[in-house]
Formats: structure tokens, sequence, C-alpha cells
């Protein structure tokens, strides 16, 4: 699903990037650093290169971390090779490049142009996987059996040829059509097994759309994207792949997890209280990422059901270890221990991650400067996780604003997604009742006050647009 509306060119998201202290560029060592590397790609690595591999990813993009080539086993099963960009070949340990990484921690997009975590000679460039050129890459092995369960894994250092840069649009209508390339072609049913298979042990999947903005001639869109069914079996790849490190770090007795507690019974129970009166069918002994695999979205009783359900999904955080292990090494939306190795362009923790997994799957020490980076990297991320996501919602806010704002007074159909409910059952003081509303177009997501029925179209009249503070209110017609 795709809504857009052309916005007005004057946007300009340098208030937002001074806010949020976002730097404008490298320093002049690091970006040095970078340069000399990108001249001279690392020599490491076994040959590769006559595996087909082909990436896939959102048109735009060019910082390509992940490719992927499937293949039938003889005698049944799938073989699955994912090779990720090998960012540590090309950062000194130590060195001026690494250090400004540490200060940024993972690349921030906005509709103007990304804050990228390394320069875009390597993020862009020599580190990328683009098509048609020799890259260094870590590449994971992982044999399926029939059914999609893990049979079997080893990763590698090598060098690795992608043969086409791909896009989810371009791959879902080749799907449609059944002509999928070679390299690529088990995707839908490797992708459902494994689905089938994180059902099964009590995944959560959210089915939110993406909202964002992008650039539209001279201006700018707001679009609401739902997921195509290829972007979900992609991403069942780097989870199939994320569970097997946390498996080999766990072995290892070292390593940095992606962690969540499981939803808690409470809050199960609270949102199947919320099923029946939103009339999403929840049958005895079906969990809740079953019932969410299930729902449309774009229905707004079904969306305001999975904007409850997203009150499950709290408290995730990087954990790292070191001899003794996690009490909690789990996440709870993909229920199982999982770790972030699949990113390394774009998140600093999936650089070290990667070197443990490759250490401990060759059984030999892990690096020290990867080991003592560890326990420094949940407080990093999180401080980059806050600033990514303040940016995100900070571009929609504005975006929103200024679409807006010379049509307050106006009405407008809307679907509420959330009431508000206080854990006393009482407002706050001098706050109106009220909640969250998504019109259907333009693709807006604001607060609304007045008395709202979940889950229940409404009509509402914009009261607040203004861009300087990036707030939109409405109010119940």
């Amino acid at each position: 699903m795709v809504i857009r509306r052309v916005l007005a060119p004057r946007i300009d998201f340098g208030a937002l990037r001074r806010e949020l202290g976002l730097p404008e560029g490298f320093p002049d060592a690091a970006q040095r650093e970078a340069d000399q590397a990108a001249a001279a790609p690392p020599a490491t690595g076994v040959d590769r290169t006559d595996v087909p591999f082909v990436t896939i990813d959102p048109a735009a993009s060019r910082d390509l971390d992940q490719a992927m080539h499937l293949a039938r086993r003889p005698g049944g099963g799938y073989r699955v090779r994912y090779a990720i960009a090998d960012v540590a070949a090309h950062v000194r340990p130590g060195g001026a490049l690494e250090e400004e990484t540490w200060r940024r921690g993972q690349t921030v997009y906005l509709p103007d142009g990304n804050v990228p975590l390394h320069p875009h000679t390597l993020s862009e460039g020599a580190a990328s996987l683009l098509p048609d050129v020799d890259r260094a890459a870590v590449v994971w092995t992982i044999d399926l059996d029939a059914d999609g369960a893990t049979t079997g894994v080893a990763l590698e250092r090598a060098r690795v040829r992608s043969r086409a840069k791909l896009d989810y649009e371009g791959v879902q209508a080749a799907a449609d059509a059944g002509r999928l390339p070679e390299p690529v072609a088990l995707l839908p049913e490797i992708g459902a097994l494994l689905t089938a298979r994180g059902l099964r042990r009590g995944a959560v999947n959210l089915p939110l759309p993406e909202q964002d903005v992008e650039p539209d001639g001279d201006g700018w869109r707001l679009v609401l994207r739902g997921p195509v069914p290829m972007e979900d079996h992609n991403a069942q790849i780097s989870l199939l792949t994320g569970m097997a490190a946390a498996d080999i770090m766990l072995a290892g007795r070292i390593g940095l997890l992606r962690t969540m507690p499981p939803p808690k019974p409470e809050a199960v129970a609270r949102l199947r209280a919320a099923a029946a009166p939103l009339g999403v069918p929840w049958p005895d002994g079906v969990g809740v990422g079953e019932v969410l695999a299930g729902l449309d979205p774009s229905q707004p009783r079904a969306a305001a059901f999975v904007d409850q359900a997203a009150e499950l999904m709290r408290g995730a955080a990087y954990t790292a270890f070191d001899g003794e292990l996690p009490e909690q090494p789990e996440h709870g939306g993909v229920a199982a221990a999982y770790a972030h190795v699949t990113a390394p362009l774009r998140r600093l923790a999936d650089r070290y991650a990667t070197e443990v997994c490759l250490a401990l799957h060759e059984e030999r020490p892990v690096p020290d400067w990867a080991r003592a980076a560890l326990p420094k990297l949940p407080e990093v991320m999180a401080a980059t996780d806050r600033t990514a996501g303040a940016a995100t919602r900070g571009a929609i806010e504005l975006a929103e604003a200024v679409l807006l704002e010379h049509r307050v007074g106006e009405l407008f159909e809307a679907a509420v997604l959330d009431v508000d409910a206080p854990p006393n059952g009482q407002s706050k003081p001098g706050r109106p009742p009220g909640g969250t509303v998504a019109l259907d177009a333009p693709p807006v997501r604001a607060r609304c006050t007045g008395e709202l029925p979940l889950g229940e179209r409404i009509r509402v009249r914009l009261v607040t647009a203004d861009p300087v503070a990036r707030k939109v209110v409405f109010e119940r017609a």
C-alpha cells in the first residue's frame, strides 16, 4: 500500500540536524584513512567470486551490506549463502576512523541525505557490495533441512562479486510473474518456511506500514508503504543469520546479543481483551504472532490491534557478555537468541559481533580490540538508537506539519489507532482525553483530542499544524 502527497519544496531539515547534533562531515584524519582503505582494497579471504550473489535493497540505496545466494542441497534441504560486507577489513583498530565511528554509532537517515557511519568512499564505495566488482565479505553458509531447520553453519572471510543490484518492488514483481532470478528463486519458499518456524516458536512481527518522507522533484512526498512479501522473506534470511551468530557466541561464552524480554503475561492478557471489541479473532492456543500474521493492517480495526500489540515489544537492548552467560539471552520478538551481524556498514555493533563469531568459528582467540569493545557497545548503541529514532520521527512530524499548515479547520476521515489509557484510569490534570488517529489521506498519524472509539473511523478537525514545533493536533468533529 502506498499513499503519496507532494509537499512544499521549502522543507528544511537543517534545523533538525542541528538540534540532534548530527555531524556535517568526517574529521580529516578519519576521511584520509577511509580514502586510503578504499584505494587499497584488502586482499583477504578465499575466492568466492564464482558464487552468483545478488543484493536486494531499496532502489536508491548504495550502502549495500548483504548479498545472498540460495540453492537446493543434493538429497534435500537448502543452502543459504549470505555475504556481509567485511567492514573490519577496511577499518584499522585504534585509528582515527574507528574512533569517529564510535562517536556516530550508526547511519542516521534523513530525507535530504544520510549521516553515514563510514565515509561514502567506503559505505557507498569500496566496502559496499555493489554489482560487478570484487568486494571483501564475511560469507555465512547455513544449511537447512526440508523443514527449514538449521543443520550446519560455517563462516569465512572471502572475496565475492555481486551479479546484480535488485530492489524490493522489482523482485516482488518478478516473483508475482514467476520470473525470479536463479540466486533468489528459492527466497519465497525458504522465507515462508522460516516464517512458519518463527511463528511456532512464538515470534512476533508487527505488520506496521512504514511512513516516510521521500524526494519528489523539487519537493517532497509523504509515503505510507506496507512491506511487500519479498521484503519479509528477505528479512527472514537476516534473522536466520543473526540467530546462527547468537548460537556461536553463546557456545563460546563471549559476544554481543540483541535482546528483548518476552511479552509479559499481563500485557498479552490486555491485548487479548482488546481483540474481541476490535473484531479480531483469537482462538485458544494461538500465539500473538500468529494472530498478527493473519491481519490486514490497512483495515482500521486491525491497524488499531497492531498498534496495541506494539506495547508487547518493549525493552530492546544490546547485551554484552564474556565468560558468564546473560540471564536473559533471548529476543522476545524473535523468540530465540539473536545478534546483529548483517549490517556493519550502517551499525557499529555488527563489526565487532562478526569478528567474535569468526574467531570462535575458527577456534582462535577473539582479537583484543574486539573483546575490549564488547562491554562499551551497549551504551553507545542505545544512545545512537535514540538519535536515529528522533531523526526519523522529527522528519516525519516536520513534513506532516508543513503539509497541513494551511489546512487548519478542515475536516478529515481518520481511523482511531490508540486511546489514552492511564494506569489509574484518570487523565492527567489539564490534559483532555484523546489518542492517536491515522488519516486516510494524506498519510498523517497524529494526536487527536476527544472521546475516541478505538478501531473505528471518525471525522476529525485539524486544530494545530505548526512546522516550527513539528506539531499536528486534531479534535474529534
